[in-house]
């Protein structure tokens, strides 16, 4: 009997990872879950997937340490690289908090493919590296041609938008000189339910913010969204079928900030919500 393919999932506790663990799960795939701490409570529902007590091995592993990341590779001959912190509050260190685990993450996680004879890698990028564009030209759907202008970024401190941008850009440029199958997939924010039992991820952080209160005013912003679900399913349908380079944006819904908050009303009408609301758009 064949051998069942074997990945490997960087930062597997997260929100989207955790998801995509339990995919590969139920495909039949060997998965290494690599995260900072195996021993950690947080991390014990991975343990409790369908199929993980034959298929699913907990490495220890950091983006920032490639030693780590290149020993959860070794007999992989895919990787999947979701892990990257999402930030939820004000930065107090960007270099530190968000610019090295990005992109010096994701350099790490490229040179370990190269040195274990990974096969393909997708890493998870972001709409936010492919929104802010001034000049996009007004009225033009924006599509994956479409990359977010680093130097905006820097004037307007949009970091994660910034670190999002240049490690993505780096991914590509990286696959295409090394011969390595880079597919980078650009999600909206994403929603959905919760596998892990401790943490709580920033997006749903965001929805607890807004049902028990938060500010009188809220920024009428314009979201891309997308089903935690959808995107596990289009991060598996791009490892298997995507040419052996290629960004993919992966949004299905999209809602300003009124409309979230009127539908959110509906489900739990017995909160108190904001009733204010500043027009602010995504240029």
């Amino acid at each position: 009997m064949a051998a069942p393919p074997r990945v490997c999932v960087v930062g597997g506790g997260g929100f989207v990872a955790s998801w995509l663990v339990k995919l590969l799960l139920s495909r039949g795939f060997a998965v290494h879950a690599a995260v900072r701490d195996p021993s950690d409570p947080k991390n014990a529902f991975l343990a409790q997937l369908d199929g993980a007590s034959g298929n699913l091995r907990l490495f220890k592993a950091d983006v920032l340490d490639y030693g780590t990341l290149a020993a959860s590779f070794v007999g992989c001959e895919g990787v999947f690289h979701p892990a990257t912190p999402v930030p939820g509050d004000k930065l107090v260190d960007p270099e530190k908090e968000l610019m090295d685990p990005t992109v010096k993450g994701t350099k790490n996680v490229l040179e370990a493919c190269s040195a274990t004879n990974v096969q393909k890698l997708i890493v998870v990028s972001s709409v936010a590296a492919s929104c802010f564009d001034p000049d996009w030209p007004e009225g033009k759907l924006k599509d994956e041609s479409c990359w977010t202008d680093k130097e905006l970024c820097k004037e307007t401190q949009n970091w994660y938008s910034l670190a999002k941008t240049e490690a993505e850009e780096m991914a590509l440029e990286y696959g295409k000189k090394n011969g390595l199958h880079v597919v980078t997939i650009c999600p909206g924010l994403v929603f959905g339910p919760l596998l892990q039992h401790v943490a709580v991820n920033t997006s749903s952080k965001v929805l607890l913010y807004i049902i028990k209160g938060g500010p009188d005013t809220l920024n009428n912003k314009f979201w891309p969204l997308v089903d935690v679900r959808d995107l596990t399913d289009a991060m598996l349908l791009a490892y298997e079928k995507a040419e052996p380079s290629g960004r993919y944006i992966c949004s299905l819904d999209q809602m300003d900030i009124k409309d979230l908050v009127a539908l959110m009303k509906s489900v739990f009408p017995n909160y108190h919500y904001a009733d204010k609301f500043i027009l602010h758009r995504i240029n």
